[in-house]
């Protein structure tokens, strides 16, 4: 097993699993994770024995979605003027991700246990296939806290269709493991313990041949060549929202477990 931090990388064969392991924060996505996860990438991009990559989470939780980590002092707070904002390279990074494990050669399973929420549900979308467990939530929550869902927006789209990725991130809706596979985001359901099913869902992904899957990977990729590269046009508006009053009024609604101010209903005046 090879663990790096809140990253754990173990192997099996051909398949090889990439375990999200910081439970006190529902597996956020820290820099430490992304970085793991880029290396990961990197590396498996250039195994020809690997044939699958399980993403998961530890502890009950998939992904509670991003760690602000030593930024929260920048909630609310407006960019000073000529400063660099460190927020826009922290959130492309995320992007890259994105960007790298939809291009991984091998079929990349999302095992998803608990919450997958906004940047966890971002994971989620780029995965050739999604397992998921009976007590599984899948959501976009950035809106009701004052953020956009920014980088993973695309991979939303891409993944759900526009009608239906604008009713989920326009709204900042939460689906259960059910509602997920009847939208096509989620393509089996389990229960937690069901390590037979989970074997014999690897079985029937290792039919595949690697190369063939490879080249198929590819030319599924160029039918998304149309679509423009917005990483830096997302790292903007996330690092923008962040340093808004929204922001700070959301966030703080949300640690109080209160209603952000513009979710309350205006009263109606005869």
């Amino acid at each position: 097993m090879n663990t790096s931090g809140t990253l754990q990388i173990t192997r099996e064969g051909a398949v090889e699993t990439w375990t999200m392991n910081d439970p006190i924060t529902r597996n956020a996505l820290s820099d430490a994770v992304v970085d793991g996860l880029l290396q990961a990438c990197a590396r498996a991009a250039a195994d020809p024995a690997l044939r699958i990559v399980v993403l998961t989470g530890a502890g009950g939780a998939f992904c509670a979605g991003g760690s602000l980590g030593g930024f929260a002092s920048l909630i609310g707070q407006p960019l000073q003027m000529g400063q660099t904002d460190p927020l826009l390279a922290m959130n492309k990074r995320f992007g890259d991700l994105l960007h790298a494990l939809c291009a991984l050669p091998q079929l990349l399973v999302c095992r998803v246990d608990g919450a997958a929420m906004g940047g966890g549900f971002g994971l989620v979308c780029c995965a050739d296939h999604v397992v998921a467990t009976a007590r599984s939530v899948l959501g976009t929550p950035e809106v009701t806290l004052g953020l956009p869902p920014a980088q993973i927006a695309p991979f939303v789209w891409q993944r759900l269709g526009e009608n239906t990725a604008r009713q989920c991130l326009l709204q900042g809706l939460s689906y259960t493991a059910t509602q997920a596979l009847q939208m096509g985001l989620v393509h089996e359901v389990i229960e937690q313990a069901s390590e037979e099913i989970w074997q014999q869902t690897l079985k029937r992904l290792l039919r595949a041949a690697p190369g063939a899957v490879a080249s198929t990977k590819q030319l599924l990729r160029s039918l998304r060549t149309a679509m423009p590269d917005v990483r830096d046009a997302a790292a903007q508006a996330f690092a923008q929202g962040l340093r808004s009053a929204e922001a700070a009024q959301g966030l703080a609604a949300f640690s109080r477990k209160q209603s952000a101010p513009w979710a309350t209903t205006s009263e109606q005046h005869s």
